[in-house]
């Protein structure tokens, strides 16, 4: 149903705040476009068929050009409509590789030394939220890109050396590669301005092939009926210079280029995006137009590959061009609807609404940022920004016709029934998603997605508010309750922060003093759900001790968390204790918070104020001390074998998560609340042997603020033990925010013998050493940007609580001591230093790199990577994973003066 938007509804909205505006009210279809393609799709679980589940073997990247996906389609630089229905994207051949660069290259798991990795330079440089003004630059080498060195080299290397990557090769010597920019604008929702531009970088005169390519997802050739399949769509040549495309459910498109300036017209090449049985498997294929047919046509010069009849499912114009030394070409095209089609195509009108939409997108992010912000600042965050958006992706995968196989298929494996997500039955996505990295991780993971939702927020608030949602949905939330991990193994476990990246949207996206308080009472109602499932499936001695598997931390612990010990037993572990604590605190603010305009939520809210109290009691002083080392001043998980509990004294980022749970209650939100006031007497007053061991106990009173009550899991001793730790330079602490693992582990490894196995754990600051999970992870000693944000939001709840008169050491033994508000400041300052430029013009996050410095083709480029080095600050891991690295975002915005008191404690006008 359309909801009508009244002028006055949109007076005083930016352009972009007014697309925004239309498109959440239904009254123009402003997101339908985006840059929803994925930049991998070949290699993933929803493609594998395999006996065995081995996705990376079964779909190799040998294969991608040639087969035809089953749920999603991938490309370079391209968009799609929401439903991945047509796509389009830039294909490449410099004349000397053996194929076409339709798409990125990397390395499966087996074949890299640290696993899955992306082996190509690429970068976000803008989008706005309805993608109305997008551009991406991919770096092209002008020599044969080495795809079987880069293979061969990673598989030589092992894994106490660093990745050999495309640069290590030398490719780009003399700047010899082209810049390949996709800019997009939008005229209308269906009317989508291209410009593509490409810059030869090198000291000579290079041709290149460019292939604009319009093409159908194969949704036709499966032997299934019903949503989301449709009849067999068309794309066919169009007068002299366009391509007309239809599909049932799309309608009509049509797709138009223009030659260069002093330029050839390009030609037309058409075939259907269908698999080429006879290259893959030598069997006949099933269609006379295949797939590849353009990587023959060009490459191989086989004109009889493409269509002569100039019609198929898969159409591209294909350029050729002679590009100067130091020069550029620009490549004009225009996809829109028919029902949409402009008076005019390309000329002046099309400069100016790329002017406009440039212009209106610089005005949208003067508006979302501090105008402190300094130059480099504002170009980190808006390349942040745009790795968000840009990292947003059309995901399908329905698991009960996946188990089942095709009509058309052969069937699947037995096997297949019993192997991986079979518990998932009920799972149909077919939604956009932000997902952590469009290569690496072109799937999403349930706490990586909460991430990316605060950053959002600031951007677009009814995404974030949309996609947290969708993750409690029913065809997404398991029927016990369990919201899926990842599609590797969706029964797998992360840590529960969606309540937390619900409470926080919600704070963050009131407007003029109103928030949404159906969108938390909708997200808390599903909660409930997945906090029974918590509570009932992880609590293995029903003591409100937890285990929950690895929780996200892969190989940060002694053992594999999600596999059976190896001692036999089980652990209590002090991060899935205190993430349901952090769970609880939530939980109890926003019950809170409903409960002042519903008391039915009082109830509810004294239940999770008892359930904290009894975890509390449990982490602190079960056995004795609970999972609280008095000695080291730390929290540990804890061995339970045969009645004996052993702590594994392991000073990693598990023991820091206890910090996380703290709640400050103010006396004014608790007066409106006599219920919950009422219920909260009775428990201190009869349940003291509980109640006293908790931080509640503690009421600061402070002169014309009232009264404030916290709720935490560490005392105040307590908490300067462990901050002692976190803020030294020898253990914690470094220049660029807080390691995952203690730096005293580099020269005092914890050694745990099981049988004849020793199990070590070392302080690691760089790639990972260890196989666990792939190898794709460190946490031990790296900077991960999602755990110390949610401890720099920790400090400042502490500091809101305890003022200005605690004050720590920071750095421990520097004599300079701090507030927590001050050393909150100071941890979120040391993380946005991973991205500006130092004093030789350096960015930590891109090592030694000098061309980051030294190329002006480079230097205003950033990357934002999965996690840092715990030394120096380079970036590891996914070199794309701008959505929990985007909280970056929220970390500059802190730095401003101007945002002083915005980024408040999760309180009541925090």
């Amino acid at each position: 149903m359309v909801r009508a938007m009244s002028q006055a509804s949109t007076q005083g909205l930016g352009a972009e705040a007014r697309r925004l505006a239309e498109d959440e009210h239904r009254a123009s279809n402003w997101k339908r476009w985006g840059p929803y393609l994925a930049e991998r799709q070949w290699g993933t679980v929803r493609e594998d068929y395999s006996p065995g589940g081995t996705n990376w073997t079964d779909f190799p990247h040998e294969h991608a050009r040639s087969r035809a996906y089953r749920w999603g389609e991938d490309g370079l630089l391209g968009i799609t409509d929401r439903q991945g229905r047509m796509c389009f994207s830039v294909a490449l051949w410099n004349e000397k590789d053996p194929f076409l660069k339709e798409r990125l290259f990397g390395l499966t798991g087996p074949q890299g030394n640290h696993g899955e990795d992306v082996k190509e330079e690429y970068f976000y440089l803008d989008s706005t939220p309805t993608h109305s003004y997008m551009k991406a630059l991919y770096k092209y080498p002008q020599a044969e890109f080495p795809y079987e060195r880069l293979v061969r080299e990673n598989q030589r290397r092992g894994r106490h050396e660093t990745e050999f990557e495309l640069a290590d090769t030398g490719i780009f010597h003399e700047r010899r590669y082209f810049d390949v920019f996709a800019e997009y604008a939008k005229a209308g929702p269906d009317d989508l301005l291209i410009r593509l531009t490409v810059a030869n970088r090198g000291p000579v005169a290079a041709r290149l092939h460019v292939l604009p390519t319009l093409w159908f997802r194969n949704t036709w050739a499966w032997g299934r009926t019903g949503e989301g399949y449709w009849a067999k769509p068309r794309v066919a040549a169009h007068g002299e210079d366009a391509l007309a495309a239809g599909q049932t459910s799309l309608g009509n498109y049509r797709l138009h280029a223009q030659a260069p300036v002093g330029g050839l017209p390009p030609e037309r090449l058409f075939t259907g995006n269908e698999t080429n049985f006879q290259r893959l498997y030598g069997v006949p294929n099933k269609a006379p137009y295949v797939k590849d047919a353009f990587h023959d046509a060009v490459v191989r010069g086989q004109r009889e590959a493409v269509n002569p009849a100039q019609e198929g499912t898969k159409a591209a114009f294909h350029y050729v061009l002679e590009v100067p030394a130091g020069g550029s070409v620009v490549l004009p095209l225009r996809l829109f609807s028919e029902a949409q089609a402009p008076e005019a195509l390309f000329g002046e009108a099309f400069e100016q609404v790329f002017a406009q939409r440039i212009a209106e997108a610089d005005a949208f992010y003067a508006s979302r940022f501090p105008h402190t912000l300094g130059d480099e600042e504002r170009r980190v965050a808006r390349q942040a920004c745009a790795g968000l958006l840009w990292t947003k992706q059309f995901y399908h995968y329905a698991v009960k016709p996946w188990l089942e196989g095709d009509p058309t298929a052969p069937p699947p494996s037995p096997s297949r029934l019993q192997g991986r997500n079979r518990e998932w039955g009920h799972l149909y996505n077919r939604d956009i998603i932000s997902v952590p990295d469009k290569w690496e991780y072109p799937w999403y993971a349930a706490w990586d997605t909460a991430f990316h939702m605060v950053p959002f927020a600031r951007l677009d608030p009814l995404f974030a508010k949309e996609q947290l949602l969708l993750f409690l949905r029913e065809w997404f939330m398991h029927p016990n309750g369990q919201i899926p991990a990842y599609e590797f193994e969706f029964s797998d476990v992360n840590p529960p922060v969606h309540a937390w990246a619900c409470w926080r949207v919600y704070k963050l996206t009131g407007v003029h003093g109103k928030r949404d308080r159906l969108f938390l009472a909708r997200s808390f109602q599903k909660l409930l759900l997945n906090f029974t499932w918590w509570v009932n499936r992880k609590d293995v001695d029903g003591l409100n001790l937890f285990s929950g598997g690895f929780l996200g931390l892969d190989n940060i612990g002694v053992f594999d968390r999600s596999k059976p010990l190896p001692t036999g037993g089980h652990l209590h572990q002090a991060d899935g204790t205190a993430w349901m604590a952090f769970f609880c605190t939530t939980m109890l603010s926003m019950a809170l918070e409903l409960a002042q305009e519903d008391p039915a939520y009082e109830d509810i809210a004294s239940k999770f104020f008892e359930h904290f109290v009894a975890i509390v009691d449990a982490m602190n002083h079960l056995g004795g001390t609970g999972l609280w080392d008095e000695e080291d001043g730390f929290y540990y998980d804890e061995l339970k074998l045969e009645g004996r509990a052993t702590p594994l004294r392991v000073r990693s980022m598990v023991g820091l998560v206890p910090l996380f749970a703290a709640e400050v209650l103010e006396d004014r939100v608790l007066d409106r609340l006599p219920g919950f006031a009422r219920r909260l007497r009775w428990f201190l007053e009869n349940r003291s042997d509980l109640a006293q061991n908790t931080s509640y106990m503690a009421v600061c009173q402070r002169t014309g603020l009232g009264g404030r009550r916290l709720l935490a899991i560490p005392s105040r001793e307590r908490l300067t033990r462990v901050l002692r730790r976190v803020l030294d330079p020898r253990e914690f602490l470094s220049d660029y925010g807080i390691r995952s693992l203690s730096r005293m582990h580099a020269e005092a490894p914890f050694v745990f013998h099981a049988g004849r196995e020793e199990h070590r754990v070392a302080y690691v600051p760089g790639e990972s050493d260890s196989g666990m999970f792939g190898g794709n992870s460190n946490w031990r000693g790296p900077v991960w940007f999602p755990l110390n944000y949610l401890l720099i939001e920790a400090l400042e709840r502490y500091h809101h609580f305890y003022g200005d008169e605690f004050q720590v050491e920071c750095p421990t033994g520097s004599g300079q001591m701090m507030s927590l508000a001050q050393v909150a400041r100071e941890l979120s300052s040391r993380l946005c230093r991973l991205f500006l430029p130092d004093g030789t013009g350096q960015r930590p996050c891109h090592g030694e790199d000098a061309r980051f410095v030294e190329d002006p083709d480079f230097r205003e480029l950033v990357l934002f990577h999965e996690y840092f080095h715990g030394d120096s600050g380079r970036g590891l891991g996914a070199a794309h994973q701008t959505g929990w690295t985007a909280l970056v975002v929220q970390c500059l915005a802190r730095q401003s003066p101007a945002s002083k008191g915005q980024e408040l404690p999760l309180t009541e006008g925090g």
